[in-house]
């Protein structure tokens, strides 16, 4: 309960923040409409109207949860598209963009996490990589991901790759960075007396890096995939935007050509709620890993 109190004193001084901040967002719309009806229109009807207006500049707290609602449970379960009547989730709601951006994301965390640790490696032992790939890897992230993932899904559909790799490639892109900057810290951090007992018990390359560098590296390596699984998502949404081909970021973009606001945030929110489940499966991982391994407190 201790921890539970400050974040639910938080959350709901931001949903107070922003009720408060619908009335002034969306007032002039009704202002408007009452002085081309050439009516007077009183505060309270002022605020009753903003909290329930079909394209409100800033949507209220609980019309995003109704859409969340109507685009889930009620779009699969009682619509006429759902999966329990097609056999297939519908393509309006936002479990099937939710599922369709997961895919992408898991894809290009796997491959984003395997380069990252075999670079990371790389870095290490290697001084050449030392020098010249990680100011490489610092670099590439200076790079705009929004003006990039047009370029890379332009240059793999012309030589034939559609579908679910461009947008995997563009979420490896962003989760390699942080796995390569922690395990490099990770796999550094014995110290010399720890090296130097290795080296008294004759232990080779291989015993050093398999007991000491990478079990010392496991906390270093859980804390960059946290964030890198978080960036995969971004850049798998991103990817979507020029794909269209469903997805979250396919969701917010209609929003924004339709003026549909209330969708926009409710993607937006299914966003983060995915990327939360993501970091919080991570770290479930990391106790049980680090339990076992004798590591965790």
């Amino acid at each position: 309960m201790k921890n539970a109190l400050p974040i639910l004193t938080i959350v709901v001084a931001i949903l107070a923040l922003w009720y408060v901040a619908v009335i002034p967002m969306n007032a002039p719309w009704e202002r408007n409409q009452a002085a081309m009806r050439g009516d007077q229109i009183a505060f309270s009807q002022i605020v009753t109207n903003t909290m329930n207006q079909d394209r409100p500049v800033l949507p209220a707290p609980h019309q995003v949860v109704r859409e969340m609602w109507n685009s889930t449970v009620v779009e699969e379960f009682t619509g006429r598209r759902g999966w329990w009547r097609s056999g297939s989730l519908s393509n309006r709601s936002l479990i099937y963009h939710g599922w369709v951006t997961l895919s992408a994301t898991m894809l290009g965390f796997v491959i984003g996490t395997g380069a990252g640790i075999l670079l990371a490696i790389g870095i290490v032992y290697n001084r050449a990589m030392d020098a010249s790939v990680m100011p490489w890897a610092i670099v590439s992230q200076t790079i705009p991901i929004i003006a990039l993932a047009p370029m890379i899904i332009v240059v793999l559909n012309s030589i034939g790759i559609s579908g679910i790799v461009p947008k995997a490639i563009i979420a490896a892109y962003l989760s390699f960075f942080p796995v390569v900057v922690g395990m490099v810290k990770g796999l550094r951090a014995p110290d010399a007396m720890q090296l130097d007992l290795m080296k008294t018990y004759s232990a080779s390359g291989a015993n050093v890096f398999t007991k000491l560098r990478l079990p010392t590296s496991m906390p270093f390596l859980f804390a960059s995939l946290k964030v890198g699984i978080a960036a995969s998502l971004v850049g798998t949404i991103v990817g979507e935007l020029p794909v269209q081909q469903g997805g979250l970021g396919v969701r917010l973009l209609s929003g924004s050509y339709y003026g549909q606001t209330v969708q926009i945030w409710a993607a937006l929110f299914a966003a983060a709620i995915l990327a939360a489940g993501l970091v919080g499966i991570v770290g479930m991982i990391e106790r049980r890993t680090l339990r076992r391994m004798g590591i965790a407190a």
